[in-house]
Formats: structure tokens, sequence, C-alpha cells
């Protein structure tokens, strides 16, 4: 019956508008606020020990322990986790763009809280931090669910795919600007502050330039989410949400007229007709939901999260893997703020080289190639990568391996992002009915920082050695880092496998692949309870 609702039907057929890509770039702003913020700390984790960790002012290097390093990587998935479940549950109850803004003005003040940290001794200050980047994490939370529900109620079936993925692929601009601008500062700082290694490292606690250049990033995060504000509370409702969960067939029409610049007529007897058909839907917690979606959510839910192990870990830990084999020089080589230029540099040249162009090959072929095969393929890739790296890890750590080491570990985050990084994102949009589209979706994205987590505090103990010899990161390496390597291995297979639960929605209306209120079309129920993808 939804299907027939004539402003759904002119949504799905429109021809690509400007509006579509006003929706993009306001929905994309966030995942571009969301990635800066997510991955700035890692650039700057090193640089936290050497001011607030120094060995009693000794002139070696000082560096984060193990369980602080962990903390302050970790505890923005968690506050991310609750505000996926908090705010996608929200968005079903009071409209997509009604959270929208609140989500924005979190980021905005915790990024700048999180800049400001205070405190009188380092546990006080990596406390405060930890505390301001808890609720950063909570309001991008919210981000995951609302922008791709919101980008997917908007665009046409045609090219919903591609949409989506570009709201997502903005994240990959979001890293790619955290390492410019880490350069950027670290570079200004150095040149001002410019001093023979052994003398920053004495002084690495007390000189306020290298102070300065971690809180400069970490609060840079809030401009572009503060440039946002204004639009994203211009957007109207979406017209899902308005006609098939608030049963305002008035509202709906008049506002996508606007956007469409077409008359739409109201219907309000065929909404009628679907407010009485509301006593028969299921509910997210019912035998009917479990009986059509459950396998779905399964799906979306573990190749998500499986995802992630892999995908946060070799982000967060980039840093960690190129000391171990040589590619960022010995920490007691350069000084702090010359290590955070070199960190930087080399994460902007893999985000540069693969990390984007992966992004953007799925916004070119989602919609032909389909959700399944770009998935299935990137976890393969992935899987083949990492043992390529892991097996003779001994063979890329000698100096002259070192180039082909970086291209094959580049390539785990082209496929990552050109496969189920770009999918696991897209699909939990389309599939599921729009009472429960945002509920859903944050589930699956919840379970995929659920996987952050795993792979953020988790890479710590995997890449351990067994004589726990130290590198000068202050991490164990050498077969630890083989280890973890290999795991990650088998955690993409695993991906690769339950991507067989997840079904096609190439060229179908969100209706169609949710069997919107039409509980009684035992047609309709088996088509969208196929889990094997229909190419």
């Amino acid at each position: 019956m939804a299907r027939d609702l004539q402003v759904l039907n002119a949504l799905d057929v429109a021809k690509t508008q400007w509006y579509h890509f006003t929706a993009i770039i306001i929905a994309g702003m966030g995942f571009f606020t969301d990635a800066y913020d997510l991955f700035c700390i890692s650039l700057v984790t090193k640089l936290l020990g050497r001011i607030y960790y120094h060995v009693d002012g000794a002139p070696k290097p000082g560096t984060l322990p193990p369980n602080v390093s962990a903390a302050v990587n970790g505890v923005a998935f968690c506050g991310t986790i609750a505000g996926q479940l908090f705010f996608g549950w929200l968005g079903d109850k009071m409209g997509r763009k009604r959270v929208y803004g609140m989500t924005l003005m979190l980021m905005v003040i915790c990024s700048i809280g999180s800049g400001l940290s205070f405190g009188h001794h380092p546990k006080a200050i990596m406390s405060t931090l930890c505390f301001f980047r808890f609720w950063l994490g909570f309001g991008i939370g919210g981000d995951y669910p609302l922008s791709a529900t919101i980008m997917s109620e908007y665009a046409n079936k045609k090219t919903r795919g591609a949409f989506i993925a570009a709201v997502f692929a903005m994240q990959g601009f979001g890293i790619l600007a955290g390492g410019i601008f880490a350069i950027i500062v670290s570079a200004s700082f150095k040149v001002r502050f410019d001093a023979p290694a052994y003398e920053v490292n004495a002084l690495a606690s007390t000189v306020p330039q290298a102070d300065y250049v971690w809180r400069i990033v970490l609060m840079v995060g809030a401009l572009p989410a503060a440039l946002t504000y204004y639009w994203r509370m211009k957007m109207p409702e979406t017209a899902r949400y308005t006609a098939l969960v608030a049963k305002n067939a008035k509202q709906a029409a008049s506002d996508m007229s606007k956007v469409l610049q077409m008359e739409i007529q109201a219907e309000d007897q065929k909404i009628q007709q679907l407010a009485q058909s509301e006593s028969r839907s299921f509910g997210l917690f019912s035998k009917e939901f479990l009986r059509r979606h459950g396998l779905h959510l399964l799906g979306t839910t573990t190749t998500w999260f499986l995802l992630d192990i892999a995908f946060y870990s070799q982000n967060l830990f980039q840093k960690d893997i190129f000391s171990a084999i040589g590619w960022i020089p010995p920490a007691k080589t350069m000084n702090a703020l010359e290590e955070v230029y070199r960190i930087a540099r080399a994460q902007t040249l893999i985000a540069l080289c693969s990390t984007v162009p992966g992004y953007w090959f799925t916004v070119a072929l989602i919609d032909q190639m389909g959700r399944f095969a770009i998935q299935l393929m990137g976890f393969f890739f992935m899987t083949v990568f990492m043992f390529a790296l892991a097996i003779p890890y001994d063979h890329w750590t000698h100096r002259d391996n070192r180039i082909g080491f970086v291209v094959m570990y580049s390539l785990t985050f082209f496929f990552a992002n050109f496969g189920p990084n770009a999918t696991t994102f897209v699909v939990p949009a389309e599939i599921f009915p729009a009472r429960l589209r945002s509920t859903c979706h944050g589930i699956s994205a919840a379970s995929g920082k659920l996987g952050a987590i795993v792979g953020a505090f988790g890479f710590l103990y995997l890449a351990q050695n067994k004589d726990k010899a130290k590198t000068d990161a202050g991490y164990p390496a050498g077969i630890g880092v083989k280890n973890s390597l290999i795991v990650l291995g088998v955690v993409n297979f695993l991906g690769l496998l339950f991507t067989f639960l997840v079904p096609e929605s190439k060229g179908k209306s969100l209706e169609e692949m949710s069997g919107e209120n039409e509980e009684d079309d035992n047609v309709s129920a088996s088509e969208n309870h196929r889990t094997v993808p229909v190419v």
C-alpha cells in the first residue's frame, strides 16, 4: 500500500537534481567531521606521551602507558555505540530532522572541550580528555543512523546507493584533512621552535608549543560541524517519515512539492488506510520482525562488527606498524613536533593513495555492481592482502622491502572502502521498515563500533611479542604484529561468509525491500525474507 503513495513514487523516480547534492553535502559534512574527530587522535597520541609521560625529565622520549593509550583511542568508540543506539531509536520516535541538530551541537561543544582538557597532572588531563571524547563519540554516533536514513529517504531508487555512499565517502576527506592539518600545524610550530632533538626531548614536557599542537588539532574538528548546523536545520523532514510514521499526508506532500518543484497530492485517504493498518504492524522485538528481517539484521550487524575490527585497528595503529617495519624513524631520532609531522605525513599518504579513492570507486560502481558483489569482493581482497603481509612478515621488515609492505598495506584500505566499509553503511538504511529504519541502522552501526573497540583495545594485546621485547615506540612488536595481521585476515574471511546473510537492494524501492505496510501480502513477505542476493 505504501508503494502507491504519489509522494514516495515521485521520490523514487526523480531525476538527479540539485537537492540531492545539497543533501549529500549537508549529511556528508557530518561524516567529514566524524572521521576527523575519530582519527585525528591517532596523530597526536605519541605527542601526548612525550608531553605528559616523559621519564622524570630524562632525554628519552616518553610514551603513553598501554592502558592510557587504549583509553584515549577507544573511549570515543564507547560513546559512539551509546549514541548510535540512542539517537537511532530517537530518530524513529521524534523524526530525523528534530534529532539531527542535537548530534551536531554535541560534536561542536565536545571537540572544543577535548582541546581545552585541563588538570594539574597527567592523569587529570587524560581523564578530562577521555570525558570529552566520550561525549564527542556520543554525538558522532547519532550521525550514523540519521545521515544514512535521511539520504536513503531522499534519494531515488536508481542512484540511491551512490548517494548514500557519497555521504559516507566524506569520511575519507575527513581522514585526509586531519592528516594535512596536522602536517601544517606541526610544521608551523617546528619552524618557530627548532632545536636539536636531544633538547626538545628533554624539554618536551614544558615546551608550550608542543602542547598547543594537539589541542589545536582536536579543536579544529568543531569548525565543519558548526558551519553545517544552519543548513541541517533548514532541511525538511523526510517524506517517508512524515507520511509512513507520522501519518501527516499534507505535510509530506507540501515538503516534497517544494523539494522536487512539482505538484504532489496529499492523498489523505491512503494515509488513513495506512494508519488503520498500523495495529497489524510488527515491532522490533516481535516474532514477525524476526521472521522477516532477523537474518538481515544478523547479517548487517556481524559484517559491520567484523569489518570494523580490522578497519579501525589498522587506522588507529598505523603509526605503530610503520614504526615496527622502520618506515617511520625511531622516536629517539626525532623531536616531538618532527614525530607528529612524520606520522601525519605517512597516514596522509595512505589516505590520499588508497583510502579516499576506495570510497569513490564504491560511489561510482555501487548501483552497477550491487552492494553484495562489492562487499564480497572487498572482504576477499582484504583477507588476501592481510595474509600476504602476515605470512612472509620477516621479508617485509627488511629495509629494501618496506615500500612493498606499504603498498600492500595501502591496498587493504582501498578494498575496505571499495568494499564493506561503505556497503555496511549503505545496506541497513535500505532494507528495514521506515518506522524501524533508524533504529536498525543504529543497532548495526553500534555493532560495528563494538568491533572498533575490539580493534582499538585488542590490537595492543595482539601486538605483544612473547619475549616482551620493547620497541622504541613503547609497544611490543615483531612476531606480535605478525600474529595480529593473521588474526585480522581471519576476521576478514569471517566477514566474507556473513555477507551471504545480507540481501541485495540494488534498483529496488525502500518499500519494496521492507514490505512496508504490507504485512498480509504473502508474496511480499517471501521476497523480503530472501537472504540470497538477487543480482
